[in-house]
């Protein structure tokens, strides 16, 4: 079975990703890449480790029909074009913000509204170790914010394994690589501002917020800071659990939940030198990565995860969500496990 593909904003870092493991799938073949700003360039001369692919940016009012169509686009655009996007493609995969939230309400108070309200109800989030049950099939699928995927991979377990129940205390930091402000991000984002930095960024606020709540049912209290790193987003999660919880009882949640998973790995503290997850071990990859400690003493754990922001926290996550809803191995065009050593992710 072969499938066609075409990905909407195909010039940005995470069009660049989806280009990338599209054209290496076992099952689509890549038809289509859009971009105003490169109409009939090549591919790779926007992406030179893509420059073996036989394709040229075309305008994207020009919608070719394809079997699923990847939005690749800032937040506003997919919510405008949104019919177009589906009289072109049976299945729409969306990597912006536009439908991972549920209600009209919360783009008024998290966003600046939502001028497609009605095709809120008919998207799923695309973090199958979430919602794989209901991806079979789907049409409309919403891929998650990446802060807020590395913080729901770490948390979710505590929320199976009944050890948090949505009252209690959590304080969550992240620190996330300069790839997250885009290929087009601002001088904040330049290797002369950037460079060495650890810098609050959203100390409060964070619109990925939104989505911890949705999904989890926890008012968490979120910090993110821009580090010198290009791929990456590593949340440390602080937790403060009504009834004292062991190191076995994390282990056995933590297994519990991810043992089975394709893309999950946990690493609590172990040997060497990457005891505790961190965005280098999974650079480039689909796999995120989990880890814990207990602080008896103060009654707290701390809960670590790390992925790569533009892979398991977006055009990964948004493939694999699409191999499940198509009915294909989920692991296909996924299986790159990364490189060590390397440089800065």
């Amino acid at each position: 079975m072969s499938l066609s593909a075409a990905v909407v904003g195909g010039s940005g870092f995470t069009g660049g990703e989806l280009l990338r493991l599209l054209a290496g799938h076992p099952e689509f073949e890549v038809a289509q890449a859009t971009s105003r700003q490169y109409d009939r360039k090549t591919v790779g001369s926007v992406h030179p480790n893509l420059r073996e692919l036989d394709l040229r940016f075309s305008s994207p009012e020009d919608l070719e029909s394809v079997d699923v169509l990847f939005a690749a686009t800032p937040h506003g655009v997919s919510m405008e074009h949104i019919d177009s996007f589906r009289d072109a493609a049976d299945t729409v995969v969306d990597l912006s913000a536009d439908f991972r939230l549920q209600t009209e309400e919360q783009y008024d108070e998290w966003y600046d509204g939502h001028v497609a309200p009605e095709y809120l109800e008919k998207s799923v989030y695309a973090l199958p170790e979430l919602t794989r049950d209901q991806l079979p099939g789907a049409d409309l699928i919403a891929a998650g914010g990446c802060n807020a995927t590395a913080t729901i991979l770490g948390l979710k377990p505590l929320f199976d394994a009944d050890v948090l129940d949505g009252d209690e205390q959590v304080v969550v930091d992240v620190k996330v690589g300069s790839s997250e402000g885009g290929a087009s991000a601002g001088k904040a984002s330049s290797h002369a501002e950037r460079s060495g930095v650890v810098r609050p960024y959203a100390p409060t606020g964070h619109r990925h917020e939104a989505e911890i709540e949705q999904f989890l049912g926890l008012s968490v209290s979120f910090t993110v800071h821009a580090v010198d790193m290009v791929r990456g987003a590593s949340a440390t999660c602080h937790v403060f659990p009504d009834s004292p919880v062991t190191k076995g009882d994390l282990w056995g949640a933590y297994r519990e939940s991810y043992e089975d998973e394709p893309f999950m790995r946990m690493v609590a503290g172990g040997g060497g030198v990457y005891r505790y997850p961190e965005p280098k071990a999974v650079a480039g990859t689909n796999f995120g990565e989990v880890g814990f400690e207990v602080d008896a003493s103060n009654k707290r754990l701390v809960v670590f995860s790390a992925i790569d922001n533009m892979m398991k926290g977006s055009a990964g996550q948004a493939v694999h969500a699409a191999n499940v809803a198509l009915g294909l191995d989920e692991t296909a065009g996924l299986e790159f496990t990364g490189l060590h050593p390397v440089g800065s992710p």
